[in-house]
């Protein structure tokens, strides 16, 4: 089960389009029938878990938290992808593409970090091959 919470409301977020991603990534990965919850959050949100989790002050752009267990009914849980609108609004404008880009291409890096991938150039390589199949030009 995939769960798209939208938990900022100061900008329009394509929820369709980023939960068929996932449902593609998850395909791609042969996790189907995984449980995943990607939320859209404000900075706030996000500052507040950085700082938590990663005892760093401000805002960032994506946060994952692999869970990897399954539930009573035998459903695995692949984890958590937080994903900070306006960090996203913000790296969109300096890249000079879309929002639905720019949360597309976080998406993507954090499903990658939940299926264990690191900074590493291994990781580059394969978000770039996601991008190419999964994000339209």
């Amino acid at each position: 089960m995939i769960e798209i919470l939208n938990q900022q409301h100061e900008h329009r977020v394509p929820v369709r389009r980023l939960r068929t991603l996932v449902e593609n990534l998850a395909e791609h990965y042969r996790l189907k029938e995984s449980g995943l919850v990607l939320a859209l959050v404000d900075n706030r949100t996000i500052t507040q878990l950085n700082r938590q989790y990663r005892k760093k002050d401000g805002p960032t752009d994506v946060l994952s938290f692999p869970h990897h267990e399954s539930d009573a009914e035998g459903v695995f849980y692949l984890g958590d992808i937080v994903i900070s609108v306006p960090q996203a609004l913000e790296q969109s404008v300096r890249l000079k593409h879309s929002l639905e880009t720019e949360l597309s291409i976080l998406t993507i890096h954090g499903f990658l970090h939940l299926l264990g991938f690191k900074h590493f150039r291994d990781t580059e390589a394969e978000e770039e091959k996601m991008r190419k199949r999964f994000i339209p030009d």
